[in-house]
């Protein structure tokens, strides 16, 4: 265990040991989590201030430097929430059944993670999955089982993990300290329906604990050309594509994560990933984050993504409904998630997070912002599987549906792949943890053997990204995706518009695009000719009222 780099990228980041080769904690901590395990009556912790007490004393015991102080009312927000925010009824229950068993689950995270590291090697034939630090520009995929990720979350709960190292290298927050001190010291219904969504996750895997797993992917377009790889791609790229435009479904109402046609459903992210889901957070990421409380594993190892970088998980569980959005959410109860799972026990749920320009002004109609946003979201979209080059790359490569593959020697083929049978999912493709990310990205040579749904055929579900608190215009945001779609060989969009006005001509806008048969290059340089015009107060105008005037004729001024 203590030759494991990956192990070694982690442990400045966990609040356990490591000696000959076993994970442990201090034996101060055992003891008192041995004691919060046997319920209120023996450990006396009934309330939220006594619990606070009891986290404090964990921490104590482990040592942790100064700079670990949690937030300053951090304690006020946990007294505040078990015993004044919840009823009599749902204290009594959380403190003498949730408790108890969270504590027995910090009392097994050594051993959930000496398991993980001991199957991480053999999991995808080779393939590093182990739990690691997945650095800026470090493609690679991270597998974790569900009941480990609740051991980590309710660490997280705890405010456990030493949290000095973590802003040098541009990790997010991941303790819950601020998220119970921003419902005292700035309360709000929201933040604290926010709390509800995941102490109902807690209350859901002590009556019974999900067996699956989830991935987490960092995903990297290389800023330089490479033989047979897909690069990040420069202006010239996207004017000269012939590829055909993807078919978009415009949805007025309902929300990505009910659609049902298993596409990729986009995270309108932070560029550190979960945003301020453990602050005061509470639109589209953040409210994802609640719901699906796994997906705040990742903001233990996933640096903030550059340019070129989105992040993919696949398998995070809901479990609760909500309504509103922003100072109306609100938890409305518990969600049975019925998804089915895959070969690798993920759920089919698969969600990308790419983040957007935040407040760009005029600036978003420039060119190398306009370049910047196309690139983010293609990086997000493409499925490196279906290496396609000749359709992605018109100036030749491979031909028809090839793909690389490697051979016994870890010699790079060409072997014959057809596109329906390719692996539909992107972290089906990771790169060898010991490989650089300029070099050649290498499949396995046996088809099936990391291959989930090959003749499936993903969309994308996204909406308004970048919009709204962001400042994005929202016609640009919506041609930017599709064209990042399109160019990814994705066969459709699914686009919700949550009843945007500005949005309401996109359907018939995509059907006359389509009609007259447009390619992507057509389209990005239509939207380049607007921007600019944009750019430089040449026109005022939407961009489809540019581009289509016919449509707002009946508008008369």
């Amino acid at each position: 265990m203590e030759n494991r780099e990956d192990l070694k990228s982690m442990l400045p980041f966990l609040p356990l040991l490591l000696r000959s080769s076993n994970l442990f904690w201090p034996s101060q901590v055992v003891e008192l989590l041995k004691t919060l395990s046997k319920g209120p009556f023996y450990s006396k912790v009934d309330t939220g201030e006594l619990l606070f007490n009891a986290i404090s004393n964990i921490r104590d015991s482990l040592a942790l430097p100064s700079l670990h102080r949690l937030s300053p009312f951090a304690h006020e927000g946990y007294a505040l929430f078990f015993d004044e925010l919840i009823s009599r009824e749902e204290a009594a229950k959380w403190f003498a059944d949730v408790v108890p068993t969270l504590a027995k689950l910090l009392l097994r995270l050594p051993s959930l993670l000496e398991s993980h590291y001991q199957n991480a090697d053999n999991l995808r034939n080779g393939v590093k999955t182990g739990f690691r630090l997945l650095g800026p520009q470090e493609a690679g995929v991270v597998f974790l089982g569900q009941e480990l990720i609740g051991s980590l979350l309710v660490c997280a709960f705890f405010c456990l993990f030493p949290v000095s190292d973590r802003d040098d290298k541009r990790l997010p927050t991941i303790n819950f300290d601020h998220l119970f001190e921003d419902i005292y010291s700035s309360y709000s219904e929201k933040q604290e329906n926010k709390i509800k969504c995941i102490i109902h996750y807690f209350e859901r895997i002590c009556l019974s604990m999900p067996e699956g797993s989830v991935s987490f992917e960092r995903k990297v377009l290389p800023l330089e050309q490479l033989p047979l790889c897909v690069f990040y791609p420069k202006a010239d790229f996207w004017i000269k594509s012939v590829v055909s435009l993807c078919t978009l479904e415009v949805h007025s109402s309902g929300f990505i994560e009910d659609q049902s046609s298993g596409a990729l459903e986009v995270d309108f992210s932070n560029k550190y990933l979960g945003g301020g889901a453990l602050h005061r957070g509470c639109v589209q990421e953040e409210i994802r984050f609640m719901i699906n409380p796994e997906l705040i594993a990742g903001m233990l190892f996933l640096p903030c993504m550059e340019d070129n970088e989105a992040i993919e998980i696949v398998g995070a569980e809901r479990f609760s409904n909500y309504t509103g959005y922003a100072s109306s959410f609100r938890f409305s109860g518990d969600h049975v998630d019925e998804r089915d799972v895959d070969s690798f026990r993920r759920r089919r749920t698969r969600i990308v997070a790419i983040d957007a320009l935040c407040n760009a002004g005029m600036e978003q109609y420039k060119l190398e912002y306009l370049l910047r946003e196309t690139n983010k979201a293609f990086c997000g979209f493409l499925d490196q599987s279906k290496c396609d080059h000749k359709r992605l790359f018109q100036d030749g490569g491979l031909k028809g549906s090839q793909c690389i593959q490697a051979g016994k020697d870890d010699d790079v083929m060409v072997k014959e792949f057809p596109m329906d049978e390719a692996p539909s999912t992107s972290v089906e493709i990771a790169l060898n943890g010991e490989e650089s990310v300029n070099q050649v990205i290498r499949y396995s040579d046996k088809k099936g053997s990391w291959c989930e749904d090959p003749e499936a055929k993903i969309g994308i579900a996204t909406g308004n990204w970048g919009c709204g608190a962001f400042g994005g215009d929202p016609e640009l945001k919506s041609i930017i995706q599709w064209l990042a779609a399109s160019q990814a060989l994705r066969p459709s969009v699914l686009y919700y518009t949550f009843g945007l006005k500005s949005l309401q001509n996109l359907n018939q806008l995509s059907r006359w695009i389509l009609l007259h048969g447009w390619t992507v290059g057509d389209l990005w340089y239509m939207l380049v000719e607007y921007s600019s015009q944009r750019f430089n107060k040449e026109t005022n105008l939407g961009f489809f009222a540019w581009l289509l005037p016919s449509l707002y004729a009946h508008e008369a001024p």
